[in-house]
């Protein structure tokens, strides 16, 4: 009898320390959040930090260099940013009241034409008010984490100056070496490679999206780039996310033709990112259900804010890199996994072929 509730008892025992470790997690977002941000970076930056070390460049001096490249280019884009943050949040009342009269002469319009409808129903279901402000919410709590810039800037420089010396160390520590070790390679290139090749696509993606709108003639260009460069880690739900404010934006500055547009441009090119580009240099077996997509944006989002919801694919897609380099968790790894991952189910035999079979 003892044996047979066994497994029942190691999954309750499972189930009691992930709510215990999520609580604390959330109760120690203020840590957390810088700490999450900097290990993001650090992986994202190991890429060329080991490449400058295999080419002869002391470890210290590759990191200084990295270090030395985010920080000149953090600080451009940083100010740039900044700044249209700034102008937008200052202006956000007026772009509230222009969505306000839209709604009003929408209302009004369709009045016209005998189709009656409140304006409590459509604030029910949807306050573009809101939603703008809701934006400046988003923006006001990216621009907090910043304000701890100095330290996820000293935890990324330990980070990768310890990241030479960390495989030596778990070689140390584990039991089999020989056949653990393999494990943690291929955890730690395929992260590596995952980070790097979504942050140049990333890139790629938010300079297009900053640089169509800038031709479009949208107000602050660079910061709704910015917002599709992040969000761009968020795949299927953020580009979504990313187009909204810059299709209200369209929508106030310029009126319903160019919002239309806009729309039009960022299915376009995350259609093209996302469909033909991406999946050629990642290929299918690192992609993530579309369901798990969303559940790991809603509790990521819940326990660690914004920023939560930023990293939320990355810290999925990291948990699902670590179950699939071990044999014994791939099958929970397939579990995360879309469905075009599975191999195809195979056509049955006819009954004249199972026979002779």
């Amino acid at each position: 009898m003892a044996q047979t509730n066994l497994p029942a008892a190691g999954f309750m025992l499972f189930v009691a320390t992930f709510v215990v470790v999520v609580a604390g997690i959330k109760a120690a977002e203020a840590i957390m959040v810088p700490f999450l941000l900097a290990a993001f970076t650090a992986t994202i930056a190991a890429t060329p930090v080991f490449w400058l070390n295999r080419r002869g460049a002391p470890i210290w001096v590759a990191v200084l260099l990295v270090i030395l490249g985010m920080i000149a280019a953090a600080t451009a884009v940083g100010a740039l940013v900044g700044a249209s943050i700034n102008k937008f949040m200052a202006n956000l009342p007026t772009y509230q009241a222009r969505l306000d009269e839209m709604t009003t002469g929408t209302i009004e319009f369709l009045s016209g034409f005998g189709i009656d409808i409140s304006a409590s129903t459509i604030v029910n279901y949807f306050d573009p008010a809101i939603a703008m402000a809701m934006v400046g919410r988003t923006l006001s709590g990216f621009g907090g984490v910043l304000s701890n810039a100095f330290l996820i800037l000293l935890t990324v420089i330990f980070i990768l100056l310890e990241a030479s010396s960390f495989p030596r160390k778990l070689r140390e520590t584990l039991s089999d070496p020989q056949s653990q070790m393999p494990y943690f390679q291929r955890f730690t290139e395929t992260v590596n490679r995952y980070m790097a090749i979504k942050t140049t696509i990333s890139l790629v993606t938010g300079g297009l999206i900053a640089g169509f709108l800038a031709v479009l003639g949208v107000d602050f260009p660079l910061l709704w780039g910015t917002v599709a460069f992040l969000l761009n880690y968020i795949p299927n739900i953020g580009s979504l996310i990313a187009a909204i404010p810059a299709v209200l934006m369209a929508l106030v500055q310029l009126g319903l033709g160019p919002a239309v547009v806009t729309a039009f441009a960022f299915v376009g090119v995350n259609i093209a990112m996302g469909t033909f580009i991406e999946p050629r240099f990642l290929g299918r077996g690192l992609g993530l259900s579309t369901l798990v997509v969303f559940l790991s944006l809603v509790f990521w989002g819940w326990v660690l804010g914004p920023v939560g919801m930023l990293l939320s694919v990355p810290l999925t897609m990291t948990l699902k890199i670590a179950l699939e380099a071990n044999p014994d968790t791939h099958w929970l790894a397939v579990l995360l996994g879309p469905e075009s991952d599975l191999p195809p189910i195979p056509e049955p035999q006819p009954e004249q072929e199972r026979e002779n079979a």
